[in-house]
């Protein structure tokens, strides 16, 4: 398996993993999957400074990661939150922990300052791999998402680079 900067070819790819997530977890709140276009602006709007990080075996995208811009406001251009989805059939192998470390060192070097998560509570192995890689939690928000007829609490955590 080889992790590595992501490219224009990879976001349909990234799309597709995305989109499984959007219609079947409430890893997303997005509860609309996205088209190929508003994926590819999201992949523009990333540049050098907040790295897309794909997992790719045998020409196959496992899964993707990235650190999205925090806030349009420029006080909070060294901030960046997480995003982290593995293709259905391969979680649970330590794809989404490789992925992590890579996106975070990657934001390191782009010179993000903390990265935060947004994970729905209940979500277990991936608020595990965070808190394995020096994340700490700092709140839970009480029901900010209604997504298959039950409102849901989000965790947050925190990880200064």
């Amino acid at each position: 398996m080889e992790i590595r900067r992501a490219g224009h070819a990879d976001v349909p790819h990234i799309l597709d993993i995305y989109n499984e997530a959007v219609l079947t977890t409430v890893a997303t709140f997005d509860t609309v999957p996205r088209t190929l276009e508003q994926q590819l602006e999201w992949f523009e709007q990333h540049g050098e400074a907040y790295p897309v990080i794909v997992a790719e075996d045998a020409g196959l995208i496992l899964g993707w990661a990235a650190a999205n811009r925090y806030s349009d406001r420029l006080a909070y251009a060294r901030t960046a939150e997480l995003s982290l989805y593995i293709r259905d059939g391969h979680r649970g192998r330590g794809i989404g922990k490789k992925l992590l470390e890579a996106v975070l060192a990657e934001g390191k070097k782009a010179g993000l300052h903390t990265v935060l998560s947004r994970i729905v509570e209940g979500n277990d192995s991936s608020i595990h791999i965070h808190r394995r890689l020096g994340f700490d939690t700092v709140g839970t928000m009480r029901e900010v998402g209604f997504k298959f007829g039950k409102l849901l609490d989000v965790v947050m955590l925190q990880k200064m680079l």
